[in-house]
Order: C-alpha cells, then sequence, then structure tokens
C-alpha cells in the first residue's frame, strides 16, 4: 500500500445535490447520483485495500448501492467527518457554490481533510465544453475539431442556410454528460431536427466537425508522491460505434467496444506517444486536482492522421468489479489501468494518494487565461 494512505479514513460522497443552472443550462443528473461507482469504490477500498471506509449505514449490503456513500450535502459531508473520515472521495459533480467550495462549517477542516475530486470553481466552467475547448483554442496549439455554437433565441434555419456547415456535424449538448445528446448528422435536416431535440432540454448548442477516424482516450492523473508531473495511462480504443458514436457505459459496457492499445502498437505509431503529450499538456494547463479523461479521435480514417481533442471529461467514470454481480463493471480507466498491471483496489489507492487538502481544492487556480 502506497504510503501517503495507509492511515487513510475515506467517505465516498454521491450526488444528492441538483446541478444548477449555469448560463441558463443545467448539466443532466445521472439517475442514482453515482451511487452505483461509488459503492463500487467503497467496496474496494474496504475489502481489498482494507481501509477504513465510514459510511452511513453501519452495514451496507454489497449487493446494494444504497448505503455505502453519504449525500454530497452540506449535512452529508459533516457527518462523514464526524464520523472520522480523514479522506472524502467527492464521486459526484461539483460547482462553484458547492458545499465542498462554500460550506463556512467546513472551514475548520480545510487543512486537515484530503478530498479526491476536482476544483469546484474549476469544473464549474470546465464542464462548458464549448467554453474550454475554445480556450484551448485561442491558447495553445493542440489539434482541436472545429466547432459552432447556436442558442434557441437565434434562427436556426437562417444559421444552417448563412454558415457553410462542413457536414456531418456532430450535435451535443454544452454541459452533457457521457453520449447522452451526442448524434452525427450527415443532413441539414436531420441537423435541424436534432437541434430542436436538444433545445428543449438546453438553451445552447454546440456543433463540432465530425471527426472520422480512429476512437480513442486517455486518462490523466495528478502529480502524487510517485509521480512529480502530470502523466498519462496507457491509450485505450475504442470500436463498435452506434452511428458512429461511443455508446454510453451504462447501456454497453465498455470491455464490449474498447481496449488497451498495447506497447507493442504505441512503438510502431508515434502519433498515439504524440496525443498523450498533448492530452498531459491539457492537464497541466487546467492545473486540476483528480483524473480526467480526455476523449481523443483522429481526423481523417487514416491510421496516419492525427488525433484531435474534442471532449475533456473533469469526472470519468470509475465503476469497478467487487460487490457481488459486478463482475464484469469496468470503465475506460479501469481498463488502461489493467494494462499498467493494475486492478481495481491498486487503481483507487494510486488516486487516493494524489488527494490534494480542501484548502488546496477550494483555492487551486487553472493556468488557462478565463474570460
Amino acid at each position: 500500500m502506497l504510503s501517503s494512505i495507509k492511515d487513510a479514513r475515506v467517505a465516498v460522497l454521491y450526488q444528492a445535490l441538483e446541478p444548477p443552472v449555469i448560463n441558463g443550462v443545467r448539466k443532466p443528473a445521472k439517475p442514482g447520483g453515482y451511487q452505483d461507482s461509488g459503492a463500487d469504490i467503497a467496496f474496494a477500498l474496504k475489502n481489498e485495500l482494507k481501509l477504513p471506509v465510514l459510511t452511513p449505514v453501519s452495514s451496507p449490503d454489497p449487493t446494494d448501492q444504497k448505503g455505502w456513500c453519504f449525500p454530497d450535502t452540506e449535512s452529508g459531508i459533516l457527518s462523514a467527518i464526524e464520523k472520522g473520515a480523514t479522506h472524502l472521495w467527492a464521486n459526484t459533480i461539483v460547482f462553484a457554490s458547492h458545499p465542498l467550495q462554500v460550506s463556512l462549517k467546513l472551514d475548520r477542516f480545510q487543512s486537515q481533510i484530503k478530498v479526491v475530486g476536482q476544483p469546484p470553481n474549476l469544473v464549474e466552467k470546465f464542464d462548458d465544453k464549448d467554453y474550454l475547448n475554445n480556450l484551448i483554442r485561442v491558447q495553445t496549439d493542440l489539434p482541436m475539431p472545429r466547432a459552432w455554437t447556436i442558442n434557441e433565441k437565434q434562427d436556426l434555419q437562417a444559421f444552417l442556410s448563412q454558415n457553410t456547415l462542413p457536414f456531418p456535424l456532430v450535435g451535443k449538448p454544452v454541459r452533457g454528460r457521457g453520449s447522452h445528446g451526442v448524434k452525427v448528422c450527415k443532413t441539414k435536416d436531420t441537423l435541424f431536427k436534432h437541434v430542436q431535440v436538444l433545445f428543449a432540454e438546453s438553451p445552447i448548442v454546440m456543433l463540432e466537425e465530425f471527426l472520422q477516424g480512429e476512437e480513442a482516450t486517455i486518462t490523466v492523473l495528478p502529480p502524487s508522491e510517485e509521480h512529480m508531473d502530470y502523466w498519462a495511462m496507457p491509450v485505450v480504443t475504442r470500436f463498435n460505434h452506434a452511428d458512429d458514436i461511443a455508446p454510453y457505459n451504462g447501456v454497453i459496457a465498455v470491455i464490449s467496444n474498447s481496449r488497451a492499445v498495447t506497447r507493442k502498437e504505441v512503438e510502431s505509431m508515434p502519433l498515439y506517444k504524440k496525443v498523450a503529450r498533448d492530452c498531459e499538456e491539457v492537464a497541466r494547463l487546467l492545473n486540476g486536482t483528480a483524473p480526467i479523461r480526455i476523449d481523443i479521435r483522429r481526423f481523417q480514417n487514416d491510421p496516419e492522421s492525427k488525433f484531435a481533442l474534442f471532449d475533456i471529461n473533469m469526472k470519468p467514470n470509475m465503476t469497478g468489479p467487487g460487490r457481488p454481480g459486478r463482475e464484469n463493471q469496468a470503465s475506460l480507466t479501469g481498463l488502461s489501468a489493467a494494462a499498467l498491471g493494475w486492478d481495481y483496489a491498486t487503481l483507487l489507492s494510486h488516486i487516493l494518494a494524489g488527494a490534494p487538502s480542501l484548502h488546496d481544492l477550494r483555492t487551486r487556480q487553472t493556468k488557462l487565461k478565463l474570460w
């Protein structure tokens, strides 16, 4: 076990708070509030790593996702601390007004409590995919797809007529979750209908150049006792798309459409190494405090085509095996970890070892220039 976590007492938080409306857009909450993966995390920490794990009930049922995690409300967080937690695993969606950021009752614990999670102030800004991608486009030379946004107050027909758009295009929410609302549109008529559907839940819609080639994803871990800098885990390539989009892992298990790229493949294809360095650079610029996962795709359907970075996920899915009935559970980050020889519990231990203090979480600033 890593020395920095041998005395850790962990409590996992789930999403009980509804995300606020930000610039007219509310990020869709996940049904169950991530209690499924939260229970996976708590179970593995307790039973595989033998760490003390605090839970709201004394003996939660391993077959039930409920009872393993505390709600991410102020009272829920305080309850976890009162039970003796030294580490809070924020398996939830945070935002600038979240208790982890603003609760005065948590102030006295800032230096002693550590948190697995991203800075709430940064997440609120960077969960807007269009905003974050534009920051990176303007301030770096990193490869990004072209993109446009349209809001519900605009004349959609006029927008489509007046702009020379490179079909096919991908229509997606600016604050999405997984592949929810993401569709490849090959004609103006299809795009018009899809944007109308998206407007029913979001007043702003993002249109993005369709990347035709191989899709993959890269998880980047933050600095820890073992790594002084942000570092990319092995690339995971994706296949068996549904209508050119990688399906949500809650519907199709990632083990059926994803695998880690082999070392031989990486050595024979320098572009894998290049895009891994690109993803590390993004992580440094964001200056986050937990893993991020960046979805990438080649511009063209050609093994010599370079990769574009098209979706930066501030909270990668962290489901994993261990609880009864969850034997086939895996995440894209978990597949990458397996390529390093890590099992699920070992992955969690490395993430836990990188947890910053609550004070650091609250005061962390990005290296990007915000507008």
